[in-house]
C-alpha cells in the first residue's frame, strides 16, 4: 500500500507536528482545522518553547516557513481528504468526537485510504465500526516528534489487515520515527501506558500534598537528565488534554484510584492549562525549571 498522500485532521500540539514531520519526509501534507491560524500559531508556541529550553528540534527552525508553505491547509473537510492515501486524526480526546471524525472520514475519504487515530489512549477498536472500513483503521500514536521524541505507539483494531499494519511500520520509519508495536490490544498502547503510570501517580502525590510538585520534577531531571520533569512536561502537553486523558482510563475501570484529582480539575477551571495559556504548574516564557538555580542544591 503506497503512502503519497498525507492528511492531519486537527492541528493543535501534536497535529502541527505531524504535518511538519510529514512535510519534512516528502509527503504531499494536507490539514484540516476549523481555526484558519492553528498551524501558524501552534509552530509560534513550539518555537518558544524548544528555544526557552535551548534544544535543538527535529527539523531545523530554517526550514519551517518553507515547509508551513508547503502544507495546504483547509476549514473544509472534504478537500482536506479528498486525494488522501493516509489520514490521521488528532481531534480531541472525546469518544464521541472521535466517532463522529471517523464517520465523516469514512465517506469522505477515498476507499483505499487507511484511517488512523492519533488518540493518546483510546483504542481504534472504539471508533473503527464508525468509519465502515475497519480493515483499514489503525492507532498511530505521535510523541511530539518536531521537539525529537520519535517514539509512536503502533496499534491495530478487531479487524486491521497486516498489510495495513506493515504499511504504517512504513511510514512511520520514512519519517525518522520508532515504530512501538503493540501486538495485543490494550488502553494506552506501549509507551503513553507507561507514561500514563508515572503521571497519575505524581498527580497524587502533589494533590494529597505529600509532595511539591516542584521536587518530583527535580527528581526526574537528576534521574534522568531531562529539560524538564513530569510537570513541566503535562504544562506542554495541556492540562486539559492530560485531563480528559486521565478520565478515559477513569470510565474504562470505574475505579476511584483512576479519577484525575479535583486539584487538577481546579487548574482548569481557573484557565491554567499550560503552556498554551502562560500558566499550568509553571509560568511561561521562561519556566522556573529552566532556571540553572532549579537544580542547585544551595538555590531552593
Amino acid at each position: 500500500m503506497n503512502i503519497k498522500n498525507v492528511c492531519v485532521v486537527g492541528t493543535g500540539t501534536l497535529g502541527t507536528q505531524i504535518a511538519m514531520v510529514s512535510a519534512a519526509a516528502g509527503y504531499t501534507v494536507k490539514t484540516f482545522d476549523i481555526r484558519q491560524n492553528a498551524l501558524a500559531e501552534n509552530l509560534a508556541d513550539l518555537k518558544r518553547t524548544i528555544e526557552d529550553k535551548n534544544a535543538r528540534p527535529r527539523v531545523p527552525f530554517s526550514e519551517w516557513n518553507g515547509l508551513r508553505e508547503r502544507i495546504s491547509q483547509f476549514s473544509d473537510l472534504p478537500l482536506a481528504v479528498k486525494d488522501a492515501d493516509l489520514v490521521i486524526e488528532a481531534v480531541s480526546e472525546d469518544l464521541a468526537i472521535k466517532n463522529k471524525v471517523f464517520a465523516q472520514l469514512g465517506e469522505l475519504a477515498p476507499p483505499h485510504a487507511i484511517l488512523a487515530t492519533n488518540s493518546s489512549s483510546l483504542p481504534v477498536s472504539r471508533v473503527e465500526k464508525s468509519s465502515g472500513r475497519p480493515e483499514l483503521c489503525l492507532n498511530l500514536h505521535f510523541s511530539r516528534p518536531l521537539e525529537g521524541m520519535l517514539h509512536v505507539d503502533l496499534m491495530g483494531g478487531s479487524r486491521t489487515l497486516p498489510e495495513v499494519m506493515e504499511t504504517g511500520d512504513g511510514f512511520l520509519r520514512s519519517l525518522g520515527c520508532l515504530p512501538l508495536r503493540v501486538n495485543k490490544e490494550m488502553l494506552g498502547f506501549c509507551f503513553n501506558r507507561v507514561w500514563r503510570a508515572v503521571k497519575k501517580e505524581v498527580l497524587h502525590m502533589w494533590a494529597d500534598g505529600a509532595v511539591d510538585f516542584r521536587d518530583i520534577d527535580r527528581g526526574w531531571i537528576s534521574f534522568t537528565g531531562m529539560k524538564e520533569g513530569p510537570f513541566g512536561f503535562m504544562d506542554q502537553v495541556g492540562l486539559d488534554v492530560v485531563y480528559g486523558i486521565e478520565m478515559v482510563y477513569f470510565e474504562h475501570s470505574r475505579d476511584p484510584g483512576d479519577r484525575p484529582p479535583q486539584a487538577l480539575k481546579e487548574k482548569i477551571e481557573r484557565g491554567e492549562l499550560g503552556v498554551k495559556t502562560k500558566k499550568g504548574f509553571y509560568s511561561y516564557p521562561g519556566p522556573e525549571y529552566l532556571n540553572p538555580d532549579f537544580m542547585s542544591p544551595d538555590k531552593h
